[in-house]
């Protein structure tokens, strides 16, 4: 595998200077480490991570020392990428009394700190984390999973269970592949690795809806739009790579709260993109200096990379969720004047953004049981920033205040204003393909059952309230 002996060569040749000993040598079992000559294998890097497993116990001694010197040597070990910052801090402000420093501060590491701690076990440093390997049962359960990646009825929380969490890197390497996508422009399947690796990273897994996961699932939706017989037969390669990788990277380091609530509480990012589009900078920006950092795309001519850079920000900008009148009327005119024409670079473009938009929103067009539970995950998310609203006595974000704002009625809402009219469109574009179809049949029976358990809430609040008057 001369590709990652390569990359070990570079990578740790760089972390592991002369004089260093931040693993002894013995447990290693390798004499030459310290030159940097590792060209290793995979079985040999796979028994040697579990020989450093098996030594955590003898290494307690020297790993304060161990991660000290990493500390030290980090900025010239892991470079800043672009648009990094050390930490966020939600600063609680209000006009009159300044910022609120006595009280706790909503603290999200970014990427750079994330990728800092995971590297740990490459610079020699042992995890506290137990490691988490799957038996072949499970991966031969996502390989049968990924043979069906085109249906509708793919079960995303299923697969990221089958991939234990890795489920947007084992979807990615998987489209690229069925794509032809890594033939295509010749990546290093090690690059792309580390690439997906550090995106899936910087999804904060703490977040009940806007984690990697909810990545993955927009991905799979993508992959079956791209698929759509009045689309797919117009598209380049490029095209189809830009609209995986924005799907993949579309809420790359999403803090868990809304555009809003940055603003109101003067956030550094709603003071850097200047209160527009500020989620959406972010993701961009951040995907672009991943980008740039893997080396992903250095093979590539400078024109190519910049146009590549430039049209995911398009991409990604467009699902910014207050731009969503402005993309549905300019699409509903298309429709209207039957002037698409796909033919058009400047056309297909758009309707990958519109492709997009709807993978983003499509949890709704999911078979009852997935829409259920990304219904609630995503109403867990703002409750979660409504009690912190709550806790620094700010206003309350509109579907976030859990004792007024029911998961049912939120759904029923979004399903009405956001997701109804833009697929409405988007049907009238596929000319009712058999995707679609199912998709839209999909929406109206969940909108069906919301209602239903909107009648059963009020009902039961009602009964409530009888009882407690008789009381």
């Amino acid at each position: 595998m001369p590709v990652l002996s390569g990359f070990l060569n570079a990578k740790l040749g760089k972390m592991w200077k002369a004089g260093e000993q931040l693993l002894p040598t013995s447990v290693w079992m390798l004499s030459t480490y310290q030159q940097g000559a590792l060209a290793l294998e995979l079985p040999e890097l796979i028994q040697l991570v579990k020989l450093v497993w098996k030594s955590k116990h003898s290494l307690q001694g020297t790993k304060r020392k161990g991660i000290s010197e990493s500390e030290e040597a980090l900025p010239t070990t892991l470079p800043l990428r672009t648009e990094a910052v050390p930490f966020i801090h939600t600063r609680m402000s209000t006009a009159n009394s300044g910022e609120i420093g006595t009280k706790k501060k909503v603290k999200r590491l970014l990427s750079f700190q994330r990728y800092f701690h995971a590297s740990r076990l490459l610079r020699g440093i042992v995890p506290q984390t137990s490691l988490h390997l799957l038996d072949g049962d499970y991966l031969g359960q996502a390989s049968h999973m990924l043979s069906k990646v085109g249906t509708w009825s793919f079960d995303m929380f299923l697969f990221d269970r089958l991939t234990n969490g890795n489920s947007l890197v084992t979807l990615l390497c998987h489209l690229f592949n069925v794509h032809g996508l890594i033939e295509h422009f010749q990546l290093d399947m090690v690059k792309l690795h580390r690439f997906l690796v550090t995106v899936q990273e910087d999804y904060h897994s703490q977040n009940p809806y806007h984690n990697a996961m909810h990545a993955a699932d927009v991905t799979q939706a993508m992959h079956c739009y791209l698929k759509e017989p009045k689309l797919a037969r117009f598209l380049t390669p490029l095209e189809t790579f830009l609209a995986l990788m924005a799907a993949a990277a579309h809420d790359v380091d999403h803090p868990g709260v809304n555009q809003p609530f940055l603003i109101k509480t003067k956030h550094h990012l709603a003071s850097l993109y200047q209160n527009v589009s500020v989620l959406e900078n972010h993701h961009w920006r951040s995907t672009v200096g991943m980008l740039r950092e893997s080396g992903l795309l250095s093979h590539l001519p400078v024109e190519m990379t910049q146009v590549i850079e430039q049209q995911l920000g398009s991409l990604i900008l467009a699902t910014d969720i207050s731009r969503q009148n402005e993309f549905l009327g300019r699409f509903k005119s298309h429709l209207d004047n039957d002037d698409l024409c796909l033919q058009d670079a400047d056309h297909r473009h758009f309707m990958l953004q519109i492709a997009l938009k709807c993978a983003d929103i499509c949890n709704p067009c999911r078979v009852w049981g997935m829409s259920k539970q990304w219904g609630e995950r995503v109403c867990e998310e703002f409750y979660r920033q409504g009690d912190v609203e709550r806790q620094f006595d700010l206003e309350i974000s509109p579907m976030c205040n859990q004792q007024t704002d029911s998961v049912p009625g939120i759904q029923i809402g979004f399903i009405t204003y956001i997701v109804e009219p833009l697929f409405n469109e988007w049907t009238r574009f596929t000319e009712s393909s058999v995707l679609t179809e199912s998709m839209m049949c999909h929406l109206r029976n969940n909108k069906v059952k919301w209602r239903g358990l909107l009648h059963k809430q009020h009902h039961n609040g009602e009964e409530n309230e009888q009882l407690s008057e008789v009381s």
